[in-house]
């Protein structure tokens, strides 16, 4: 296969389609190549149980959040992570709107994920940087080995939050921020964070300031109302509200409104009419 990226655009307004999709291919026919594809939604994208007998996958946005399920679980994935499903194996992934999503395919297991059939997994910032190395149409496919090797020995299980006890470590909210990102629905306050890491309260509030440009409870917020935006695909607002935190509906849909200008209840029916106007205007 070619490096050079194919983009396919679609032409129609479909809820769980990509504006485009462009592929980039390197070596896929031997057991050492790698494809990544690189999608780009308008709307909510969803990859729906998916199963592919010849490929491993990983997922990756690294501008906002994935919701993955396998069986009965379903885990939110944030930018330093991938979701990994080996071949064979039924999985359904969801991003938000205005989301790029990177789907890596190969032939061979990364080392770390072996005999792990579907779930979350790191990715190092080596490793995302090549990713996105790989989709520049300009790239020398002569570096694509050494970057696919290179993917491969960056991608890793996560750490938990818990075990991590380097009191006062820059980055510290990160830490939160991950485990967050794995169930945003999640009500352990920022005093209990603190507490568990070792850290105080400042300390924990000044990191968030300074890694994202908020406080906590804003952060914890927006990262609620994304991961709604994926789960509304599928369930209805109530059960949304209830699982991403929200201790009643009317909470979450002000919430919602305030964020996104119009209610959860049009976000879910707009993946049922195809023809409803997207341009909701944004704060």
């Amino acid at each position: 296969m070619s490096g050079r990226g194919q983009s396919v655009t679609v032409t129609e307004s479909l809820a769980a389609d990509p504006v485009s999709c462009e592929e980039f291919g390197y070596g896929l026919g031997q057991p050492d190549g790698i494809l990544v594809l690189r999608y780009r939604s308008v709307t909510r994208l969803a990859f729906g149980e998916n199963r592919q007998d010849f490929l491993h996958q990983l997922y990756w946005s690294p501008d906002g959040l994935l919701s993955a399920r396998h069986g009965r679980h379903t885990s939110f994935i944030g930018p330093d992570e991938v979701f990994w499903a080996h071949r064979a194996v039924t999985h359904e992934v969801q991003a938000a709107d205005r989301q790029t999503v990177y789907r890596i395919c190969l032939r061979e297991v990364p080392a770390a994920l072996d005999g792990l059939r579907a779930g979350v997994a790191a990715i190092d910032a080596e490793a995302a940087r090549l990713v996105l190395a790989l989709t520049d149409p300009g790239y020398d496919e002569r570096d694509a080995p050494e970057a696919r090797s290179r993917i491969m020995a960056g991608i890793g299980v996560p750490s938990h939050p818990a075990d991590d006890r380097q009191a006062g470590r820059p980055g510290v909210a990160v830490t939160v921020a991950m485990a967050l990102a794995h169930d945003p629905g999640d009500t352990t306050g920022l005093a209990e964070w603190a507490e568990r890491l070792h850290v105080s309260v400042k300390t924990l509030q000044r990191d968030f300031t300074r890694e994202f440009g908020m406080s906590y409870s804003q952060w914890r917020t927006k990262l609620r109302l994304r991961a709604s935006l994926a789960l509304l695909e599928t369930r209805p607002v109530g059960e949304v509200a209830h699982r991403i935190g929200y201790a009643s509906p009317s909470a979450f849909i002000a919430a919602f409104a305030r964020e996104y200008g119009y209610t959860p209840g049009r976000a879910a029916a707009m993946r049922h009419t195809a023809d409803e106007p997207r341009g909701a205007s944004r704060p």
